[in-house]
């Protein structure tokens, strides 16, 4: 990145602090709330999930049929009723719904965990007093895969809620740290 460009990310953090403080903390009470009750939690989860699938398999469903004449309808059909078909087994069987979204939630902690790592050096040079954050957080994300990984399937009656609440706690407090930090930035 050229001094420019670091300059233009450094200024348009600071002049939007406010918006990722107001985030890390929104974060970091509904990682608190998710670690209070890991089964209510993973259970709305899953149920919240499977109604996203339903609705975007619907919708998927309807742009489908009104594009029958283009290219690729049989494929957008079977994105479409996968969708649904997701949906409505989660619906269903939200508790056997909670071991499959489990293997979804590592996969993810293994992506943002990587991403929150590129992320923090990426901004070292614009925050070097806090860029160790957003590192330690990726770092976190990638055990936390760990974690889940090596106690399935018992752990998927509580990993959804206490491995997203970890999460939304340790992505908060960095989200916090930096705009607190970027709020002061030259």
């Amino acid at each position: 990145m050229s001094m420019n460009q670091q300059t233009v990310v450094t200024i348009s953090i600071r002049d939007h602090w406010k918006m990722f403080a107001i985030e890390g903390v929104v974060l970091l009470i509904l990682g608190v709330l998710a670690l209070l009750v890991p089964p209510l939690a993973t259970l709305g989860l899953t149920i919240i999930i499977g109604w996203l699938f339903l609705a975007s398999g619907v919708m998927g469903l309807i742009a489908t049929f009104a594009a029958r004449n283009l290219p690729g309808f049989g494929w957008s059909l079977i994105s479409a009723v996968l969708g649904i078909g997701a949906g409505l087994v989660l619906l269903a069987w939200p508790v056997s719904g909670a071991v499959s979204l489990t293997l979804v939630l590592i996969a993810f902690f293994i992506i943002e965990g990587v991403a929150s790592i590129m992320y923090a050096f990426d901004h070292r040079q614009q925050f070097p007093g806090r860029w160790g954050f957003m590192l330690f957080s990726g770092v976190i994300d990638l055990i936390l895969a760990a974690i889940i990984y090596s106690g399935l399937p018992g752990s998927a009656t509580w990993a959804l809620a206490v491995l997203v609440g970890i999460n939304m706690i340790f992505g908060g407090s960095a989200l916090l740290a930096m705009a607190l930090h970027a709020r002061n930035a030259p």
